[in-house]
């Protein structure tokens, strides 16, 4: 499927998430999949995935069995742990036993096909794959972090918990605890046991000796050592013989080696975020492997003696190690060598070499979205991508040494990287454009920061391109500007234009030219994207409302309006200028929202420009096929016209835009694609990329498919991305485009703190977040079912009963309610403290009694008795004021304290303190309408404030329109107005504005405007239409009348404009409204739209000639739809059907040759109509509609006795029936057009200058198609042989069936001209010997080309690119036989067949001009049919048999036309 391959990053902190299994099959998890890579020491290869988990993937392994090696086992955050085949890549089987998070996973080394996992309660599960059968234990109750089962005794698990406890069990005895072993204080990432059985004395273990004799006893040989990492900064390894420690080896504190990034220390930063993971090679009892700080992995030798010892991977060079942390681990051997895998943080997976300690090769990995890839002009094979997690990655894709030789830039970025750039002609700089609007600049062959533009977008950066200056920055010498332009387009709708000389100077906003240049005063369509034609001198602009405006450079003068999309324009792309057909260079393929690609002929409106725009409505080709909305183009820079296109309905296809056929579709993508790049190298790859996280290179030779998948497929895409689980709904900020889908991958050297507490995040919310833009998945329905298939009936049958318990508890809670509303409740009291002292013993009530007197009647003297406070609070309500004043503050200060600031603005409003009342209460967010109605006593001041802080608290609680009428009492109008306008009540908002504002205030105006895009954006174009219209913005009401695109709103979008005054506007939308009635044969309704417009008459003409011509063919077999409304004056008739024409327009319309002015005028806005060559794949009414236009134009030219432009256009208009493959067309317009057949001719013929030669020969070629469907008749009437050549394909590339067959003879019956015999003139006409060169010349090219693109295919597979040619011409000669001699045996080189078609290319330029521009019957298929013929009819003159058989001879030399020649003369 493809070549290479860059998949998603393995996920982060788990403990077992990649292994590899003995034949060097790696497999890791990558968000919800799990990836399989063939490993070798010299690359590796991604052979596919297993899709089925609906979150992230937290563990995986392979089962390590002889035999069983493709057997591997997954787990998930789903809960579910699944049996995969790696082979086959399908599921075997599943179970969900867990109830938690599952955190570990490992098959057993000694009991066959047992699978154990354990979760974050503390749940240890073991599945015996072969019988189906579970077995749960539950040995301590804590976060299990990992797990690992004895290589040695089958019934042994060691567990590793967060909290830093290890555990071993004994299965066999219900999970009874075995060892615990202490000595860890932090989380346990990895245990490793050791490969060798028995415990073997370390180096100077005499500490541990029981006796004199040796040290190794009975114990030590029933144990096996176990290694375990841990949080702590420690790798300790554990006897379990004994339980305990080994005294010397077992607690080794990593020292770090130097390193010159972190310095001398370590950073806290970086120990907080450790990982340390260890592994035991299977060959190597003595060595351990594991993770160090920063990225670095440690070789540590257990038989050293004295200090420990290390050795460091990757010593050798710089830029070897990791420079992140390092999560998994694991090895193979690979022949004599012992592989180690490793993964890391730094989104790189490596290979080493355990021998050596060197780095074989390193695989790049991708954290986010491809959102899209540039290959750089100048440097050769070079790969820009820019990706979701906020890094550009640079690929050398020509590198021999290592095939991923890819550089990571990250500094400055920040964001998700989503547009790229590559300077034209300067070599390593980089444009990009992130997520957040940022524009910067890279150099790629330095070490620099970027260079980062101090204009921000607002939104997403959709594209980048290099172009150009255009003013401002163009003005000045050619020294003081820089020859090419960044222009940047985001998700605003603006296009800046930034000096790339100075990026921290402003950048221009390129509208405010166009407005200047072209004098537009409408409104602007938001842009959506950009591209440069590659000479600079044209600039193609897509906008939202699926409009494409093309300008010419540096004025920005709008030359054209492409309106043939109705949605947003997600990617422009022009042709390249080095094709053999120089017309090619002016093709523009534009792809939208809606899933067709349409590719636009732009030669005529760049070459001749007219003095006022051209509006183009037809498309030069049409592209259908694909489901979902574009989002990127890209054109083959080694072919003419081949386009490839990505959607996202997961898909890539590759067009031959000239055919209009497509050509292979690959579908290897998990997910939706973003962008495409066809390799500058190579012709046959093309690069991909998509939100499944992977970057994908395939050859278009080797696809399978030729087409898109149909819709209806579309689930089947879903489900390949593998099923999505339901999650909590985020509210996410609508985002257009092609990036559109938001993700949270973290950038380099940005870390989350903790985030091993919440494992990979990124992946998990990306992929929430991908399930709220795709809309809501059913898969977790089909998960239950297959769980218990009753479920469905259950579900079922109790839907009903579901609602009807939901109804009783409704009915119930209000019952509950009404019996609470009946007591009441009991006000809380103002003065909690002085209430609460009355509800003491009796004897302290009395006391108080005693002490209140004593203070009334000693004047206040009472001793230590402060009535109010204290102990006494409640005595402040019945003596002096000062008292109660105390009594209220303490009551204040409690309520304070419980929250209650309502009773403490009472207390300050009965003390008389107002003022201090509502700066409380505003302070306290407490306000209420009593209060701000108390205000005004306190002064005006005091009263405007308070209303604004009453409208700051409303609008907390979302009372927008309460806080508005408050701040209007204060006259803050416009105030009031912007806020109803922030909160999106633009009603109201305008509403308030119409009652008070002038009519010319501009904030009117503004409202309007402001509603009406939010309108339109929602899809409520009426509503948005009355907003423009009351803004004076006529031309956009129009517009987003007619976005709707029926019918009814282009007729009313129509009327509008015409009655706003906006005839341009009016113009094109009643054309398209009559366009769309055309379609549907409502010929009445059409000619009434267009009657409204008087700058329409030229096209009613072609309406009307469309209707008559309809009427006409519907009384043969062309035409078989019926008509929904006609004119009486286009019944059918035995009228010639040019003078019918001229009958109706004197009649019905008022065009007569008498008024030459007006039929001048009619033909020359006719002939600015585009008119695109006819195909096969053309339908037929638009068909017949550019043959109305043709004939349109013939009639006019003949009532202004143009007569080589009747003559010409005439020639058009039979031709199209010829190109389109359809014959009965082409015989049936001969009959209309050419009445008396060779007659007719003669007349026209008759009407020219002798003189002029381009006329004689358009008359030529008009003559040879009339003799070439008279040929056919004559033959077909008196033939009984039809299928002798009906059966053939002609080369003319026409296969006439017998219902064609049928047709033409039904019509040609009784004519007079079929029992005339030829003459000797019929046939010079058709065996004109400068078209049969012609002819053969073009198919000897053809031939050619397609013997080298044979040639090249042959040898695509090949890896040794310095093949002789020699090599290739043997090859050559092998496929020439395998194609049953095509290539006649000989054996051909490249150079050879190169040279020839050189020769051929001089011949082809010898040939007149005239005699290439204009069709002409095939000159061999006449001569065929004329010797055919000669045997059923008198023999033909002497000299005519001879002149076809000499040409036969000299130009019918290919092996098809041989083939027919033979089989018709027989």
């Amino acid at each position: 499927m493809h070549q290479r391959h860059l998949p998603a990053s393995p996920n982060w902190y788990c403990s077992r998430c990649s292994d590899i299994n003995g034949k060097g099959v790696l497999g890791f998890g990558a968000k919800n999949t799990i990836y399989l890579l063939n490993v070798t020491a010299s690359s590796p290869a991604v052979t596919g995935e297993l899709t089925g988990h609906t979150e992230r993937v937290s563990g995986f392994a392979f089962c390590p069995h002889d035999g069983q090696e493709r057997i591997c086992a997954s787990t998930s955050d789903d809960k579910t742990v699944k049996i995969w085949d790696a082979g086959q890549k399908i599921l075997l089987k599943e179970h969900n036993v867990h109830q938690s998070t599952i955190s570990a996973v490992h098959w057993s080394p000694v009991q066959k096909l047992l699978l154990v996992t354990g979760d974050e309660k503390g749940i240890v599960v073991c599945y015996w794959f072969s019988s189906n059968d579970t077995q749960s234990f539950f040995p301590e109750p804590r976060t299990i972090f990992c797990l690992s089962c004895s290589p040695h005794e089958e019934n042994y698990i060691a567990v590793g918990y967060k909290d830093g406890m290890i555990v071993v069990i004994d299965i066999s005895k219900k999970g009874e605890v075995i060892h615990r072993l202490r000595g860890h204080d932090d989380e346990i990432h990895a245990l490793a046991w050791c490969p060798q059985p028995r415990e073997e004395p370390l180096y100077g273990r005499s500490e541990d000796k029981t006796d004199g004799s040796n040290g190794v006893t009975e114990a030590a040989e029933m144990g096996c050592y176990l290694a375990s990492g841990s949080r702590d900064q420690t790798v300790r390894i554990w006897s379990t013989a004994r339980g305990k420690v080994c005294l010397l080896s077992g607690v080794m504190t990593l020292k770090l080696p130097f390193l010159k990034r972190r310095g001398a220390g370590v950073d806290p930063v970086v120990k907080e975020r450790l990982w340390l993971t260890v592994h035991w090679p299977k060959g190597q009892p003595s060595q351990i492997v594991s993770s160090c700080f920063g990225g670095e992995i440690i070789m540590w030798d257990l038989m050293k003696s004295g200090k420990q010892k290390w050795s460091l991977l990757g010593s050798s060079s710089d830029g070897q190690n990791h420079s992140r942390i390092v999560f998994n681990m694991s090895s193979f051997r690979s022949g004599d060598r012992e592989l180690l895998l490793s993964t890391s943080m730094d989104r790189e997976i490596k290979c080493w070499d355990l021998a050596s300690l060197e780095c074989c090769w390193t695989l790049p990995t991708l954290g986010g979205f491809v959102y899209c890839l540039s290959f750089s002009p100048v440097g050769t094979g070079c790969l820009a991508l820019g990706i979701g997690d906020s890094m550009i990655r640079v690929w050398n894709t020509l590198s021999i040494q290592n095939q991923y030789d890819i550089k990571t830039f990250w500094q400055g970025i920040k964001s998700k990287v989503t547009a790229l750039a590559w300077h034209p002609i300067k070599e390593g700089t980089l444009a990009f454009g992130t997520d957040d609007g940022k524009v910067g600049i890279n150099e790629v062959y330095s070490n620099k920061p970027p260079q980062i533009s101090s204009t921000y977008h607002h939104r997403t950066v959709y594209s980048l391109s290099w172009g150009p200056p255009v003013p401002p920055m163009s003005f000045g010498g050619s020294g003081d500007k820089p020859s090419y332009s960044l222009y940047s387009c985001a998700g605003e709708g603006v296009i800046f234009q930034h000096d790339p000389w100075k990026l921290s100077g402003e950048a221009s906003n390129i509208d405010k030219l166009i407005r200047d240049t072209n004098n537009i005063k409408h409104k602007i369509p938001p842009h959506t994207d950009l591209s440069w034609k590659p000479d600079g001198s044209v600039l193609a602009i897509g906008n939202e409302d699926g409009s494409i405006e093309v300008l010419k450079a540096p004025m920005l003068k709008l030359l054209c309006t492409v309106q043939q999309h109705h949605k947003i324009i997600n990617s422009l792309r022009w042709h390249h200028e080095h094709s053999s057909q120089n017309e090619l260079q002016y093709l523009l393929a534009s792809g939208s929202s809606n899933a067709i690609v349409y590719v636009h002929d732009l030669k005529s409106v760049i070459e001749t420009p007219s003095e006022s725009p051209v509006l183009m409505t037809e498309p030069f080709r049409t592209l259908s096929g694909h489901t979902n909305k574009i989002t990127s183009l890209a054109w083959s820079p080694h072919h003419d016209g081949r386009l490839v296109t990505v959607c996202y309905d997961g898909t890539a296809q590759v067009w031959d835009v000239l055919k209009e056929e497509p050509v292979c579709n690959y579908r290897g993508h998990s997910g939706r694609l973003l962008c495409v790049q066809w390799s500058t190298v190579h012709p046959d790859l093309v690069w991909t990329g998509g939100d499944d996280f992977t970057l994908h290179e395939w050859a278009v030779s080797k696809q399978e498919h030729v087409t898109p998948p149909k819709s209806k497929k579309r689930a089947e895409m879903e489900k390949k991305r593998g099923p999505q689980k339901k999650s909590k709904k985020k509210k996410v900020a609508p985002e257009k485009g092609r990036m559109k889908a938001e993700e949270r991958e973290l950038p380099l050297g940005e870390e989350i703190k903790g985030a091993a507490e919440e494992g990979q995040s990124e992946n998990d919310k990306e992929e929430e977040e991908r399930e709220n833009t795709d809309g809501p998945s059913v898969t977790g329905w089909s998960r239950e079912i297959s769980v218990d298939t009753r479920g469905t009936e259950r579900v079922q049958n109790g839907e009903r009963f579901s609602h009807a318990v939901k109804r009783e508890v409704k009915e119930e809670k209000k019952r509950e309610k009404s019996d609470l509303s009946l007591k009441k409740r009991k006000p809380r009291s103002i003065l909690p403290l002085s209430t609460s002292m009355d509800h003491r013993p009796k004897e302290e009530l009395q006391q108080d009694c005693l002490t209140l007197a004593a203070v009334r009647y000693s004047h206040g003297q009472s001793g230590t008795c402060v009535p109010g406070s204290g102990a006494h609070i409640q005595l402040g309500l019945f003596t002096d004021r000062d008292a109660l004043y105390r009594m209220f503050q303490e009551e204040e200060e409690s309520h304070v304290e419980a929250g209650h600031y309502d009773s403490m603005v009472y207390l300050r409003l009965w003390k008389g303190d107002l003022i201090g009342a509502i700066t409380l209460a505003a302070e306290k967010g407490e306000l209420t309408d009593h209060l701000l109605s108390l205000a005004p006593m306190a002064g005006y001041q005091v009263w405007a404030r308070t209303v604004e802080a009453y409208v700051k608290q409303l609008c907390h609680h979302e009372q927008f329109l309460k806080a508005a009428s408050h701040l209007v009492s204060i006259h803050k109008l416009y105030e009031a107005i912007n806020l109803l306008k922030s909160h999106q009540l633009y009603r109201e908002a305008i509403a308030l504005a119409r009652a008070r504002l002038q009519p010319e205030d501009p904030v009117l105006k503004n409202l309007y405007m402001s509603w009406a895009a939010v309108l339109e954006k929602d899809g409520h174009y009426a509503t948005a239409a009355k907003c423009y219209l009351a803004a004076d913005s006529n031309f956009d009401a129009a517009k987003v009348i007619a976005k709707k695109g029926d019918v009814i709103s282009l007729r009313t979008a129509a009327n509008l404009a015409q009655i706003s005054g906006e005839s341009e506007l009016a113009h094109s939308l009643s054309l398209r409204c009559a366009k769309d009635l055309m379609l549907f044969q409502d010929w009445a309704a059409a000619q009434e739209v267009l009657r409204t417009q008087d700058s329409l008459l030229g096209h009613r003409l072609v309406f009307s000639v469309n209707e008559i011509l309809t009427q006409r063919l519907a009384d043969t077999d062309v035409v078989t739809w019926s008509v929904a409304s006609s004119h009486t004056w286009s019944k059918s008739c035995e009228e010639n059907f040019l003078s019918m024409v001229h009958r109706v327009w004197q009649s019905e319309f008022g065009v007569a040759a008498t008024d030459l002015v007006q039929v001048k005028m009619l033909h020359q806005q006719l002939r600015t109509v585009e008119n695109p060559p006819a195909t096969t794949s053309v339908p037929l009414k638009q068909l017949l509609f550019h043959i109305s236009l043709d004939v349109t134009l013939c009639a006019l030219s003949q009532l202004l006795c143009d007569w080589p432009s009747v003559l010409e256009e005439l020639l058009q208009a039979l031709t199209r029936g010829y190109e389109a493959g359809h014959f009965t067309l082409m015989a049936e317009m001969c009959q209309l057009l050419v009445t008396q057949g060779l007659e007719s001719v003669t007349f026209y013929k008759q009407k020219l200058d002798s003189t002029d030669e381009r006329s004689l020969v358009i008359s030529q070629s008009v003559e040879a198609l009339v003799c070439y469907q008279l040929m056919y008749k004559k033959w077909w009437n008196y033939s009984a042989e039809t299928s002798a050549l009906t059966n053939n394909t002609i080369s003319n590339g026409h296969r006439l069936t017998e219902k064609n067959h049928s047709e033409v003879e039904a019509n040609c019956n009784g004519e007079a001209q079929s029992d005339v015999i030829f003459s000797e003139g019929f046939w010079k006409v058709l065996l004109s010997e400068p078209h049969a060169n012609l002819q053969a010349t073009q198919r000897a090219i053809a031939e050619i080309q397609r013997r080298v693109t044979s040639l090249i295919q042959q040898h695509n597979p090949c890896k040794d690119t310095n093949a002789s040619p020699q090599a290739l011409s043997t090859s050559q000669s092998e496929t020439s036989e395998d194609q049953g001699g095509s290539l006649s045996g000989k054996s051909e080189s490249l150079s050879t067949l190169t040279a020839r078609v050189a020769e051929h290319h001089k011949a082809l330029a010898a040939i007149p001009e005239l005699v290439k521009k204009y069709p002409f019957p095939d000159v061999m298929e006449c001569c065929i049919v004329l010797l055919h013929m000669e045997k059923h009819f008198s023999p033909f003159p002497p000299h005519i048999h001879s002149k076809a058989t000499t040409l036969l001879c000299k130009y019918g030399t290919t092996e098809l036309l041989c083939k027919s020649w033979k089989r018709l003369t027989q």
